[in-house]
């Protein structure tokens, strides 16, 4: 379909164009900073994940690997695009960065305007246990169900 330009995808595959690489351009604590910041504000896991992968590729996924204690192949799988990394992954790889996570107000003025991490947040509220019908009384430890309800949490 074309765009405000009237380029079609086999326009631009025709141009032949190089793929463009972030990592050749995270040489600074600085920019990767600030590269890792504005992909954490777009909300998006994947895309904090590959932005991830970019900056361990700048620094040598092997010195990554070896200071944060995973092995290479699995840094390579959790810090691709559209993967959702574990959260002592993340930090893991943070720190090797020398980064860390911080949590930050937004102010009321752009909380309208922000993304949301979460997508619709989702709480539990206090779990129903229910007796197996196959439980006996004395049962040691009687088997049991844990349910969850969910309930859907209201915009802040």
């Amino acid at each position: 379909m074309p765009n405000e330009h009237n380029l079609t995808l086999e326009d631009l595959e025709s141009l032949e164009l190089d793929e463009f690489d972030a990592s050749e351009y995270l040489s600074s604590d600085e920019a990767i900073a600030a590269y890792l910041t504005e992909a954490l504000e777009c909300g998006d896991a994947g895309l904090v994940a590959q932005a991830l992968g970019n900056v361990a590729r700048a620094r040598g996924m092997a010195e990554i690997a070896q200071k944060t204690g995973l092995a290479r192949e699995s840094l390579y799988k959790a810090l691709r695009a559209n993967s959702q990394p574990r959260l002592d992954t993340v930090s893991k790889v943070l720190s090797a960065f020398n980064l860390r996570l911080v949590a930050e107000v937004i102010p009321p003025e752009q909380r309208a305007t922000m993304p949301s991490a979460l997508g619709q947040v989702e709480t539990l509220k206090k779990p129903t246990i229910q007796r197996s019908s196959t439980a006996k009384q004395n049962d040691k430890p009687a088997r049991t169900k844990i349910l969850a309800t969910k309930k859907k949490a209201l915009p802040a």
